[in-house]
This record gives structure tokens, C-alpha cells and sequence, in this order.
């Protein structure tokens, strides 16, 4: 039964194995998919191109419906899953900063990576940033500690504030999901599609 660590079944030493692993097989899927496109990951926000949204909803949904049956089934112990715990106004601060430089850079922190280990010089002025902004937050945390320490709500989970079940909430997900989709496909018909 998973998790694999937590449960001893492998040795925490396989961590930072399992982690390289995974991290190369996402960064090529990223590249396939032409998510090391800032144009293509732009293209969202805009409206021209939702291809973005569409895979990372349905790896949502899919990881959902995975983690749902693997407990059903007596595979993995939903209990045992970390989750992060939530910071409000740090998580809020955060987003807006993490938004305000995918929209203007086109790039999260994974795609740009990926496009700066195929040579896309946007993106290695972009990880330039990033590691700027991590150096910035590391000399200023002692001032702003308080801040990010801030309305502390411990390991929230969705189930738990709505007082549903996990099924249900993976339901309405899904729900959610097809509508995303939906609006999606508006957008793109709505909005001409750049070529690039």
C-alpha cells in the first residue's frame, strides 16, 4: 500500500531518484506538448490557445480519479498524503506575484526550465528571475516572516470545507472541468489563433 516512503515499502533514500526521474519525464512532456512555447502558454490567457488549461485539467481530474480508486481499492492511504499546509495571505501574495509573471514572461516555473534547457533565451532571463526572487525572499524573510506566516489554516482540504466526500468533490471536479472545456472551445472560436 502506498505511500510508498511513508509506509517503508522503499527506503527514503529513493527520494531524490524518484524525484529526478519524474521531473525529466515531466520537463519532456512539457517539451513535446510545446509548452516551452511562451506563446502558446500566453495564448491562455488570452484566449487564443487553451491547450494549456485542457491537459492541466485533465491531469487534475486524472490524478483525482487515480488517488479515488487506488483508495477504493485498497492501494494507496489517502490519510498518509501530504498535503501543504496553507498560509492564507502568503498563498494570496504569492499568486498574484506567480500570475503577474506568467502573463508577462509566458512562462511558470516548470515551462520555463524546460524551455531554458532547449535554448530560449526568454526563458533563461526568465529562470534569472526566478533565482533572483528566491535569493530576494531567502535576505528578506526575517522582515517579512510575519506576513508569510499569516492566517494559518493548517492542511486544508476542499471535502472537508464543503463537508463532502472525496467522490463527490472528484464529481464536481469534473463537472467543473467539461465547463472549463467549454468556455474553452468558446474562447478559441471567439479569439483568432495566432500563428507562431
Amino acid at each position: 500500500m502506498g505511500p510508498l516512503i511513508p509506509q517503508e515499502v522503499i527506503g527514503e533514500g529513493w527520494n531524490f531518484f524518484i524525484a529526478f526521474a519524474v521531473g525529466i519525464g515531466f520537463g519532456f512532456v512539457l517539451e513535446q506538448a510545446g509548452f516551452s512555447s511562451s506563446r502558446k502558454l500566453a495564448g491562455v490567457f488570452y484566449g487564443y490557445d487553451v491547450v494549456v488549461l485542457k491537459v492541466f485539467f485533465t491531469a487534475a481530474v486524472t490524478g483525482m480519479l487515480g488517488l479515488l480508486y487506488f483508495s477504493l481499492f485498497g492501494w494507496i492511504d489517502l490519510s498518509m498524503i501530504w498535503v501543504n499546509p496553507t498560509y492564507l495571505w502568503s498563498a494570496i501574495i504569492g499568486g498574484i506575484i506567480m500570475g503577474a509573471g506568467f502573463i508577462i514572461g509566458g512562462f511558470c516555473p516548470g515551462t520555463s526550465v524546460c524551455a531554458a534547457a532547449i535554448g530560449k533565451i526568454d526563458a533563461m532571463v526568465f529562470v534569472g528571475g526566478i533565482a533572483i526572487g528566491i535569493f530576494s525572499f531567502g535576505e528578506l524573510y526575517p522582515m517579512i516572516k510575519s506576513l508569510y506566516m499569516a492566517e494559518y489554516l493548517g492542511q486544508v482540504k476542499l471535502s472537508k470545507i464543503f463537508g463532502i466526500s472525496q467522490g463527490a468533490l472528484t464529481f464536481f471536479v469534473i463537472i467543473a472541468a467539461l465547463i472549463m472545456f467549454w468556455i474553452a472551445e468558446i474562447a478559441e472560436k471567439k479569439f483568432p489563433r495566432e500563428e507562431y
